[in-house]
């Protein structure tokens, strides 16, 4: 299991996304002004043949967040629980997307919305709800 992590992990940081691993860090980086898209990262399949990739992807949007960051649920438990008390009237769901600005959630990619679907529509998702809440 920890190969698995630890690729899971560098896939995101290659990716561009800040790993959060304390709830101290998820305060700091949530509340940051501007939008904030946090993948909530797993090491379930869908997690690596769709959420991650289409977290890559992104990146590379016209319209992305202006921060990039991660948590890793089962693994980073306590940042995860920090991160998913801003996630409010959404259930935990992982792999997901939150997008958040100025520290208030707009909204969420859960995984129903992940597992069954191909990276480019849940890009397709994510840059809507970019092009929404700005």
């Amino acid at each position: 299991m920890g190969d698995i992590v630890q690729t899971a992990r560098e896939e995101m940081n290659n990716a561009g996304y800040q790993e959060l691993k304390t709830p101290e860090e998820v305060d700091q980086a949530l509340t940051a002004k501007g939008t904030t898209l946090v993948m909530i990262n797993s090491t379930c399949g869908c997690a690596g043949g769709v959420a991650r990739p289409a977290a890559a992807h992104i990146v590379e949007s016209n319209h992305r967040p202006d921060n990039l960051v991660t948590v890793f649920a089962g693994q980073d438990k306590e940042a995860t629980e920090k991160a998913r008390a801003y996630f409010k009237g959404y259930q935990p769901s992982s792999p997901s997307f939150a997008l958040l600005k100025d520290g208030q959630i707009v909204t969420m990619v859960e995984r129903n919305n992940i597992e069954g679907y191909t990276p480019e529509q849940v890009v397709y998702q994510l840059q809507e709800a970019f092009e929404k809440a700005n």
